[in-house]
């Protein structure tokens, strides 16, 4: 406790939420990246290349779009929501004499909703300079984060808010080896940034700060002024922001095994980011007198960086094509979480250790299958179904920054051409998610988090697509 709790704000915050996941993808990665795709619950996304946002998903598949110049402007509005329930989280044991009864070590706090709406936008741009090569611009983001809790919640030493922004920029090529084969290949500049908060229970801040200063007057100052543990009318606020620009590639292939059938398989590179920032602390003034007259400085804002290794996926997609109407598509997309084995945060100025949390991610899996139906020349309809693998093993590594689990997707949409050089689509998915139990006990301050999460997701989704 000596070493944990004086410590808290800054190690929980990065630990919890770098490494925390979005509830509409697996981890914090978002697929959403098209309207058109959308509508399909991304089925056949590395194969299908029916407007500029394959540049993102294969840009092999720019060939496919035709002569000229095109260009794509999406934007998707995500609705999600996650009740949490506490099913008994309690305060570090040790603060109570070791004492683990309810009635000891209960927390006290609401049962927040931290389920943020946030608008994710994309835009695509492909032109072919010849029957052979083109060349494509995806802007986009592809990983994000955005949860906030009330100040008073129950979980408010795991996690208050959660902001998490990506910005890539990925120029690319496709080269038509010949009439079956094309390849397509791409470079990535990706800038996070990262604002996150949580609480620190200022009254076991000054207990474990007199104990480690064996002095029995600033032990009664702190019994005195902060009597009560885990109050929220008194926490310290600890806020860290960060940020990084780091670079990747992708590289895709399509393969027509007839011409109504083709093939398509992209890889995505993983991505380092080194992200250094600022650690800011609003301390309680009770907390504050006790830190002066000991002279801790734990507290003192001060330079941190941290590193955030993004995951490398792969995709493997088929579109056929039944009829002059009815096109069926199926995904498998692999994402390598697993390289999320461990966090570690460093303080800036003297390189020491700030934490080393285990965090135990794995490898996942998505599939989906979905389809495309021509209604009329000028309106194509689709739909599509999406099973999606969390990457976080059990509940005792889940923190509420966002509550991941497993989902399934059900998804509809449909394309509107409004002339020969422009068309719209729009997609909405519903993703379904099983009621997640959370069991999280902090490495850094010992305070548990106990109870269930009911979620859920809903995603409207529109693209203009325009040729010239």
């Amino acid at each position: 406790m000596k070493k944990q709790l004086a410590r808290t704000g800054l190690a929980t915050i990065i630990s919890g939420a770098l490494l925390a996941g979005t509830a509409h993808a697996a981890g914090f990665a978002l697929i959403e990246n098209s309207a058109s795709g959308m509508g399909n619950a991304f089925a056949g996304a590395a194969a299908i290349a029916e407007d500029p946002s394959t540049t993102w998903f294969n840009p092999a598949g720019m060939l496919e779009l035709g002569p000229g110049t095109r260009t794509s402007v999406a934007g998707h509005i995500i609705i999600p929501s996650a009740d949490y329930t506490d099913k008994g989280s309690w305060v570090n044991p040790t603060l109570t004499g070791g004492n683990i009864s309810q009635a000891q070590t209960a927390m006290n706090g609401s049962n927040d909703d931290g389920g943020k709406v946030a608008v994710v936008p994309n835009s695509y741009l492909v032109h072919q300079v010849s029957d052979e090569f083109s060349l494509g611009l995806a802007i986009n983001a592809p990983f994000g984060l955005e949860t906030n809790y009330d100040n008073d919640w129950i979980g408010r030493y795991h996690a208050l808010e959660s902001a998490m922004m990506t910005l890539n920029v990925n120029p690319s090529f496709a080269y038509k080896v010949n009439d079956r084969f094309s390849i397509g290949a791409g470079l990535n500049a990706q800038y996070i940034d990262v604002k996150l908060s949580s609480a620190v229970d200022s009254a076991a801040a000054c207990r474990s700060i007199a104990s480690a200063a064996n002095n029995g007057d600033l032990l009664l100052a702190c019994l005195k002024n902060l009597p009560k543990l885990a109050d929220a009318a008194t926490d310290t606020k600890a806020t860290i922001s960060g940020d990084d620009l780091s670079w990747g590639y992708n590289i895709g292939a399509i393969y027509k095994i007839t011409p109504d059938t083709r093939i398509g398989l992209s890889y995505r590179s993983a991505i380092d980011h080194q992200l250094t920032g600022d650690a800011d602390y609003s301390v309680n003034a009770a907390l504050q007198s006790i830190l002066t007259a000991t002279g801790v400085t734990r507290f003192n804002d001060t330079d941190v960086t941290a590193a955030a290794n993004l995951p490398e996926t792969a995709s493997l997609s088929i579109a056929h094509r039944v009829n002059d109407r009815l096109e069926l598509l199926g995904d498998f997309t692999r994402t390598g979480w697993s390289s999320f084995e461990r966090l570690t945060v460093v303080n800036a100025n003297d390189g020491s250790i700030v934490t080393d949390v285990n965090e135990s991610w794995k490898d996942v899996n998505r599939y989906s299958i979905g389809g495309n139906y021509q209604y009329n020349d000028r309106t194509k309809l689709r739909f599509g179904v999406a099973y999606d693998e969390t990457p976080v093993p059990n509940a005792q590594l889940l923190t509420p920054r966002t509550p991941d689990t497993d989902r399934t997707w059900v998804a509809l949409g449909a394309n509107y051409r409004i002339n020969k050089q422009m068309s719209l689509d729009l997609g909405y998915a519903h993703l379904f998610m099983d009621q997640t139990a959370i069991d999280h006990t902090s490495e850094d301050n010992g305070y548990a988090l106990r109870g269930l999460y009911d979620s859920r997701v809903d995603i409207v989704s529109a693209q203009f697509n325009w040729s010239f």
